[in-house]
C-alpha cells in the first residue's frame, strides 16, 4: 500500500464533507435508478419450465412459493462441471441472510443451474446454504434468459450475453432475473441483469469499499475463495485452479 496523505483532524474534516457531496449525488441517482426500474414494461412469460429440486419437478409458477415476486439468481453450474463456480459462491453466501427478511416481504429468491439436482444437492450441503436451488436441466430456461449457451454459439465463437452479441465466453454465464405473478397465476418477467449488473447484491464487497485498501484485487474478483476453502493450502490451490478455468470476463465480472 503505498504511503498515504496525513493531515490535521480539520483538513479530514473538509475533505470528508466534500466526499460526503457526492456520496449524497450517487444515493439520489440509485433512487431514481431504483425508481426507473420499477418502471420498466414487463412480458409476460407463456412457456412452461419444469425444474428439478428437493421438493421434485415444479413448474415456474410454484417456485415463488406463495410470494408474488420472484428473484433468481441464474448460478453458474454446468451439467458436467463437478461443483458451482467460486464467484457465484460468493454471491450466494449473500442470499441467506437477506432471505431472512425478503420471505416476509412478498419476495422469493431461488438460485438455479443446469447441473442436476444430484450435483446440486450435495454442494449445496458443503457450503451450509439454506435458500432454494433448483435445476433446470433438460428446459430452455437458461438459454431463454441468457445464461447458458449452446454448441454452435461455441463453435460460431459469438453469443448473445447483458443485452449484445459478444465474443463467446463461456458455456455458462451469471445473471439475476426478476418475475412477477398477477392474482390469476400469469406470470411476468420484470427484469434482467448481467455480469457487473449483479455487484448491487454483494453486501461484502461495499465493506470493502469503505477500507483504506479497497477490494485490493487485480482481476475482479480474483481474491475470491470458497468460504470453506480458504484456510486450507490444498483446497484454496483447487478454487484458484477452479477460477483459472473461467474465462476473464466471468472473473472479472466485465
Amino acid at each position: 500500500m503505498q504511503k498515504h496523505k496525513v493531515v490535521s483532524r480539520e483538513e479530514w474534516l473538509a475533505a470528508r464533507k466534500a466526499h460526503l457531496i457526492h456520496e449524497k449525488e450517487l444515493t439520489r441517482w440509485n433512487d431514481k435508478l431504483a425508481a426507473e426500474r420499477r418502471e420498466l414494461p414487463w412480458v409476460k412469460v407463456d412457456k412452461d419450465y419444469v425444474f428439478d429440486g428437493a421438493k421434485g419437478q415444479q413448474g415456474l409458477e410454484q417456485l415463488f412459493g406463495g410470494n408474488s415476486q420472484l428473484i433468481v439468481y441464474h448460478f453458474m453450474f454446468g451439467p458436467d462441471w463437478e461443483q458451482g463456480c467460486p464467484s457465484c459462491s460468493f454471491h450466494a453466501d449473500h442470499i441467506d441472510g437477506a432471505n431472512l427478511h425478503l420471505k416476509h416481504h412478498d419476495v422469493t429468491v431461488i438460485a438455479i443451474s443446469r447441473a442436476s439436482w444430484s450435483k446440486i444437492a450435495p454442494f449445496k450441503k458443503r457450503m451450509g446454504w439454506h435458500f432454494d436451488w433448483v435445476s433446470s436441466h433438460g428446459s430452455d430456461f437458461n438459454f431463454d434468459y441468457h445464461v447458458s449457451f449452446t454448441e454452435a454459439d461455441r463453435t460460431g465463437g459469438r453469443a448473445y450475453y447483458n443485452f449484445e452479441t459478444r465474443d463467446y465466453m463461456s458455456n455458462e454465464l451469471p445473471g439475476i432475473s426478476v418475475f412477477f405473478k398477477d392474482a390469476d397465476g400469469t406470470i411476468y418477467h420484470t427484469y434482467s441483469a448481467y455480469a457487473r449488473g449483479g455487484d448491487i447484491l454483494l453486501g461484502a464487497v461495499n465493506y470493502l469499499d469503505l477500507t483504506p485498501k479497497g477490494r485490493n484485487e487485480t482481476a475482479g474478483t480474483d481474491w475470491v475463495r470458497y468460504h470453506d476453502r480458504y484456510e486450507t493450502t490444498d483446497s484454496h490451490d483447487a478454487c484458484c485452479d477452479a477460477k483459472a478455468d473461467l474465462p476473464q470476463a466471468v472473473v472479472s465480472g466485465s
